[in-house]
């Protein structure tokens, strides 16, 4: 952070000092990085920037964003629905409308001129598409004000911008006024979801029934629309974002002071309790801080240091920071955290404490380089919980601002090892490449806008020296997408003060001392920890070693309670080697690997591909090493999946016009119903779950009930899905493979695991489809709305009338039955069929984690895959030929 945050005009009633005393006092441990060196690192910054920008212009332009690994881009409603993730998405070229305060940054102002052109010229806001209102503000909004806020600075300097009109602020007002109808709520908490077109509620919009939102979704929106409302002079942006926040504050638990994750926004009942930093409700905590900061409001500063004592109290457990109840602090919510809690050291500097910054920050930096990256959530003991890592900056964000404030070099070194993990894991020809697992190195084809508006700003300003610098950072701050607003705006007229019954009034709180002490009432809670929040180079750094001192036991506790895995060195490329469970046959990196390996491909006639190792033609001996472990693992991975055959599982589809034809191979799960022990099946007409992750409860529960659910793969555990539909009256569930082009023709089935749970509550069968089969499915009921299908443990008589064959048997479906106990790896053969997409698990023992920006919310409608959508029913027939000879094989064989 800047330590500008911590000046004020002179007009305001009160002053913090400067955050930077530390720096003629510090003494600097171990040996200062060289200028030499921070300047290679700074333009090694700038080149992967570059990398980025450049691939997506060339490949995506004007998409929303880049997907690296196929090297083009992402346009919503073209690409498999992933859920909450494409709310972000509005066809309006949102990579480049956040990019661009970063290109100025980085000193690219003619990249910025064109880029400005092109959004003028190219970008539409009116659009029928229904869009978070969360991510539209700070990446769309924020990105536009950004852009600026850019363009005036050089504009005034004289060089650059000079036909500059303000047109990125008409852009903005334009979003500002189509986000404004969200905010039509008893409440004033904003809707989830706006349609940029239509609004709210009409038939039109699409949405507008929903009745939850997240803490931060709805307290996430005051820096952006009170700078609207300041540079345009419109008060109602910031009027409606103040009464958010109002309502927010009154609805805090006022024995712990602290706010729920998820609420009602018109009762404004608490839905989930659960109170932390991270996910749903962290940039909720950093706008109260910062909106005092840029509009010079006594009043936010009140009510961030209440949230920030009672934090302090309830959840900061240093180094660890872990989510409790709201109406039960003492008792903790759950036993893992999230990788958004990161950006929470970064804001404690802004709030002046130090010493936990720099505990919970060192504790981040030990799980990242156990495996590379900050898992998306990891346990107490410093395990992953969930695999994904999609690039988020809030990690390199808290590593400038502890340098920032200490000047110490040894975020100068962690900084350098974000640089190196990103070149060496993540990037690819087309980009840089979100990790779909850190434990095994596989990509996720992602590259979301906010690793182009974030990290590299945070990294550049890492390593640039003052004169690298365009302009003064000191005289902006950044908002929670990292967009520069001037500070200048705390002097700009202001939105009318909102009734004095929905706000804390000053006098009831003591009134700030010079320095950033405690401001809570001693009759709330104890202050006595808190004496000391601004940074005193005698009290928080008696000697040099003080930093160290607090990093080393944090070190030792992560290497203890999770030894580092042995280091093994790549083959090449920049990568780590490559593993059997990871090889796609289709991948030309995974190719160019096994080359390096000496691991050559030989083609069989029946269409699958033979490995052969010779060792001698690996490029060096630690490739052949590599190679020869790769060989060993495929060799295992082909004896497992010979020993041990998954019994499928058959989806029919019973209803006219398919009467029990086409079937579908499908894997089972270890838990709920066993199919294989029911006589007749379960039998039941198909619908789409809403959300379609099948995450939360389902707001479709009406149509659900007694009916199959259909549920998309990830976003949580296949247990946690398959209570949600159960809780909604369903009789069955069919989960869906999310990677496209999977097929059981090429893979090999795997049973779906539960939770780690006891799972004797599921009474219902679960089975699971592949893409292929999964969007056969999909296609039928988008063509004839009803469509009924068997589950069964195999198909039933296709010669005779399935109702007859129905009457026949008993009325009664199944009775519940513990699930089969199997031990079942998701394994590949040596021998590969060439078209295999890819193996993107090892074992099957969870259904991925969320892969949301920040605060995940129920995803509005299920899409259907666009290469689905081009195929009738009619034209899939020689498919479903092929499935019902290969089922009816499967048959025989049984």
């Amino acid at each position: 952070m800047r330590t500008v945050l911590w000046f004020r005009p002179a007009t305001m009633s009160t002053l913090l000092l400067p955050l930077l005393l530390l720096l003629s006092t510090l003494c600097r441990l171990g040996q200062s990085m060289s200028r030499e060196e921070k300047l290679k690192l700074r333009n090694q910054v700038v080149e992967m920037f570059d990398h980025a920008y450049s691939n997506y212009m060339d490949h995506a332009y004007p998409a929303d964003e880049l997907m690296p690994l196929t090297c083009r881009g992402r346009v919503r409603g073209l690409e498999p629905s992933r859920g909450d993730v494409d709310d972000a998405l509005g066809n309006f070229s949102l990579t480049l409308i956040d990019s661009l305060d970063t290109l100025v940054l980085l000193n690219k102002t003619t990249e910025f001129e064109e880029a400005v052109r092109r959004v003028l010229t190219d970008v539409r806001l009116d659009n029928d598409i229904v869009v978070s209102v969360f991510e539209t503000n700070i990446r769309v909004l924020g990105g536009l004000l950004g852009g600026h806020s850019m363009a005036v600075m050089l504009k005034d300097a004289g060089h650059h911008m000079q036909w500059y009109q303000d047109e990125l602020l008409h852009m903005a007002k334009d979003v500002g006024l189509r986000l404004l109808p969200a905010f039509n709520t008893s409440s004033g908490l904003p809707y989830p979801r706006v349609n940029l077109r239509h609004g709210i509620r009409g038939p039109e919009s699409r949405t507008g029934t929903e009745t939850d939102t997240c803490t931060a979704c709805a307290g996430t929106i005051i820096l952006e629309f009170a700078a609207l409302s300041r540079f345009t002079g419109d008060p109602v942006f910031e009027v409606h974002a103040r009464r958010a926040l109002d309502f927010l504050w009154e609805k805090r638990q006022r024995n712990s002071n602290l706010v729920g994750t998820t609420i009602n926004i018109h009762s404004g009942e608490w839905v989930r309790r659960d109170s932390g930093v991270g996910a749903g409700i962290d940039s909720y905590y950093e706008y109260l801080l910062k909106a005092y900061i840029l509009l010079g409001d006594d009043l936010f500063l009140q009510r961030f240091n209440i949230h920030y004592a009672s934090i302090m109290k309830y959840i900061s457990q240093p180094p660890l920071l872990l989510d409790v109840h709201i109406h039960k602090p003492l008792l903790p919510a759950r036993t893992w955290m999230d990788s958004l809690l990161a950006f929470f050291p970064g804001l404690q500097v802004l709030k002046g404490d130090i010493r936990p910054a720099i505990e919970t920050h060192e504790m981040l930096y030990q799980v990242t380089k156990k495996h590379n990256f900050l898992p998306e959530a990891f346990t107490t003991d410093f395990r992953v919980h969930w695999a994904q890592h999609p690039l988020r900056p809030e990690f390199a964000e808290s590593t400038y601002f502890l340098y920032k404030a200490t000047k110490d070099p040894y975020y100068l070194e962690v900084g350098r090892t974000v640089l190196d993990n990103l070149n060496r894991f993540a990037r690819v020809p087309c980009g840089f490449a979100a990790m779909k697992d850190v434990r095994t190195g596989s990509h996720e084809d992602r590259m979301d806008s906010f690793f182009l508006a974030e990290m590299f700003k945070y990294l550049f300003l890492l390593f640039a020296e003052e004169e690298d610098l365009p302009f003064n950072v000191e005289d902006y701050i950044f908002t929670t997408e990292a967009h520069l607003l001037p500070l200048s705006l705390s002097t700009a007229p202001r939105a009318p003060s909102p009734p004095a019954n929905t706000t804390v009034q000053a006098a009831s709180l003591p009134h700030l001392s010079a320095c950033v002490k405690s401001l809570w009432s001693e009759e709330e809670l104890d202050d006595s920890n808190f004496d000391w929040t601004c940074p005193n180079t005698r009290l928080l750094f008696p000697d040099p070693a003080f930093p160290q001192n607090l990093r080393d036991p944090i070190r030792s506790a992560v290497d203890k309670s999770c030894p580092r895995p042995a280091i093994h060195r790549e083959p090449g490329m920049g990568r780590p080697p490559l593993r059997a469970q990871d090889f796609m046959a289709n991948n030309p990196d995974h190719l160019e690997l096994l080359r390096r390996m000496g691991v050559s491909l030989i083609h069989l006639k029946d269409g699958r591909v033979q490995l052969v190792q010779h060792a001698t033609q690996a490029v060096s001996a630690v490739a052949a090493e590599d190679g020869m472990r790769f060989m060993q693992e495929m060799m295992e991975l082909s004896s497992q999946q010979q020993k041990e055959q998954l019994p499928p599982r058959a989806v029919q589809i019973v209803s006219h016009p398919f009467s029990g034809r086409v079937v579908l191979t499908s894997g089972p799960a270890q838990f709920g119903t066993d199919l294989s022990k029911s006589i007749t099946g379960v039998r039941g007409f198909v619908t789409v779950a809403e959300p379609y992750s099948g995450c939360a409860e389902l707001s479709n529960a009406a149509f659900v009930q007694g009916r199959i659910a259909l549920l998309q793969r990830g976003q949580c555990m296949f247990a946690e899905k398959a209570r949600h539909i159960m809780k909604a009256g369903a009789i069955g569930g069919i989960v869906i493979d999310d990677n496209e082009g999977s097929s059981s023709d090429t893979a090999p089935l795997f049973q779906m695991a539960g939770d780690g749970r006891n799972t004797d509550d599921v009474t219902l069968p679960l089975l699971f489809l592949f893409y292929k089969e999964g969007n056969i499915l999909l296609e039928a009921l988008k063509e004839y709305r009803e469509v009924e299908v068997l589950l069964s443990d195999k198909a039933r008589d296709r010669g005779r009338d399935i109702q007859e064959e129905e009457e026949d048997c008993s009325t009664d479906q199944t009775s519940p039955v513990p699930a089969a106990t199997l031990d079942q790896s998701y394994v590949r053969t040596v021998e590969l069929d060439e078209s295999a997409p890819h193996n993107e698990e090892v074992t099957p023992e969870e259904d991925v984690g969320p892969a949301i920006k920040r605060n995940p919310e129920p995803e509005e409608e299920p899409a259907v895959d666009k290469d689905s959508s081009r195929k009738s029913v009619e034209a899939m027939m020689a498919d479903w030929r092929e499935d019902l000879e290969a089922f009816q094989q499967m048959e025989d064989e049984l």
